[in-house]
């Protein structure tokens, strides 16, 4: 059977979901899932309650940890890749820095100067995992859920590695049209295109009927207050639809990720006339905020190695993710569609060739292909064109250790705009440093 390995295992979110879930698919039993991290606590304590499902609910899988990864890659059919360079430690001064030049940032972790400070972070240590795959298993297939989504898939996929970048967030808008459709999600129909976090509807339909004409009246309600979209919803990843909905009445295509993710592309929703995004309904994901959540899932892993808390519920409950559906689908030999990105092979004819774009795909044993998109509107195009560049600079710019590229980066990044030169010099250069054992390659400290 398959070699599963998962690296960032010991993440106490991510790495029990993604075991519940391949334990909860049948097909797969009497596979191998590897949990590989660097931290020894954190991965001892996942891999524990792991043996813990596969003991009492009788499964059939071998689950193993390593803090090597040569020997989690040594043979492996499929890579799961979820991890944070520096943990959560890292990701407060891509926060409180900027805040400190008038820069808030709902998320942090894709555009803006915490997605690049996260970027130039993650991509070498993500580039050096490839350069491992290509040399150990060089046939496996490689499922990205780490952020930036587009530049580390982008970054894999220029190594030859077999990548496909996975995101939940149109899943969740997705709930939300059937929600207002009133129907199940998977009669929601629609035709996307973007980049990660910024993917666009151009076309709609529930149960088998176009509704997208209804989308100006829906969103001017939405604008209006006359309809509430995830109200219920008290928790930072709330997504109230304001934002996408004045987008939608500019271009004239959906966004089809959360709120807070989609704010952070442009300059008008997060700055003090908005009261920092308030008067849009969105609220500001903290560093407190996820640690509170990470607390929350190491506190609940504990409390069921314990014998407090029974894992039924939890293993009953598969999660939305797509990663154990693609295996399944690889491993028996039939298809899995979804949203996907990948590189740029013409599925959206006027966006560079070669760029990670995110459409609908379909994953089979020969591997993951693009279903065809056409051209994205005009308004769309410009918008996703200008992102598209600033993600390859930020590759450049994190594996050549080029303060000119990274700085040419944040002059041109919508959220920090509004610095003058010498502001966003200085910003960057107190970023670097609050990041320096992490980027040696902007210090001349490369071994």
């Amino acid at each position: 059977m398959s070699k599963i390995v998962i690296i960032g295992g010991g993440s106490y979110t991510w790495g029990p979901t993604f075991l519940r879930d391949l334990f909860g698919t049948p097909e797969l039993s009497g596979s191998t899932i590897v949990l590989h991290d660097i931290a020894p606590e954190r991965v001892e304590l996942v891999h524990a309650v792991g043996q813990k499902m596969i003991a009492d609910f009788a499964l059939d899988f071998h689950l193993e940890q390593t803090l090597s990864l040569d020997e989690a890659l040594q043979g492996a059919d499929f890579i799961i890749l979820t991890i944070t360079t520096g943990r959560l430690d890292s990701m407060r001064p891509d926060l409180e820095i900027p805040a400190r030049y008038g820069i808030q940032q709902s998320v942090g972790d894709t555009t803006g100067p915490g997605g690049l400070s996260r970027a130039l972070r993650n991509i070498p240590i993500v580039a050096e995992i490839g350069r491992k795959v290509q040399e150990l298993c060089p046939k496996a297939l490689f499922l990205n859920y780490t952020n930036p989504m587009t530049v580390l898939t982008r970054a894999l996929a220029r190594q030859g590695v077999r990548v496909v970048g996975l995101c939940h967030e149109w899943i969740g808008v997705r709930a939300h049209l059937a929600h207002i459709f009133q129907t199940q999600p998977e009669r929601i129909e629609a035709k996307i295109a973007g980049i990660n976090h910024l993917i666009w509807v151009t076309d709609l339909y529930a149960d088998g009927k176009r509704v997208f004409d209804e989308l100006p009246a829906l969103t001017d309600r939405i604008l209006r207050c006359e309809l509430k979209v995830d109200e219920d919803d008290t928790t930072v990843f709330a997504d109230h639809a304001r934002v996408k909905s004045t987008l939608f009445q500019l271009y004239g295509a959906l966004p089809a990720a959360g709120d807070r993710h989609i704010a952070e592309f442009f300059p008008h929703f997060i700055n003090a006339s908005t009261n920092w995004g308030a008067d849009y309904d969105l609220r500001l994901t903290s560093i407190e905020d996820r640690q509170g959540m990470e607390l929350f899932a190491k506190t609940m892993i504990e409390s069921v190695l314990k014998g407090e808390t029974d894992l039924k519920p939890f293993m009953s409950e598969i999660s939305t993710e797509a990663a154990n559906r693609i295996i399944r689908a690889v491993t028996c030999g039939e298809k899995y569609v979804g949203i996907m990105n990948l590189p740029n092979h013409g599925q959206v004819s006027n966006l560079p060739r070669d760029a990670i774009v995110e459409t609908y795909g379909v994953i089979d044993a020969t591997g993951a292909h693009a279903l065809t998109y056409g051209d994205v509107p005009a308004g769309v195009q410009n918008i996703l064109e200008h992102h598209i560049h600033q993600q390859e600079m930020t590759i450049e710019a994190a594996l050549n250790g080029s303060r000119e590229v990274a700085l040419q980066v944040l002059l041109n990044d919508p959220l920090s705009s509004r610095l003058t030169i010498s502001q966003a010099r200085q910003l960057l250069d107190e970023l670097l440093e609050a990041n320096k054992p992490y980027l040696p390659q902007f210090f001349g400290t490369m071994p």
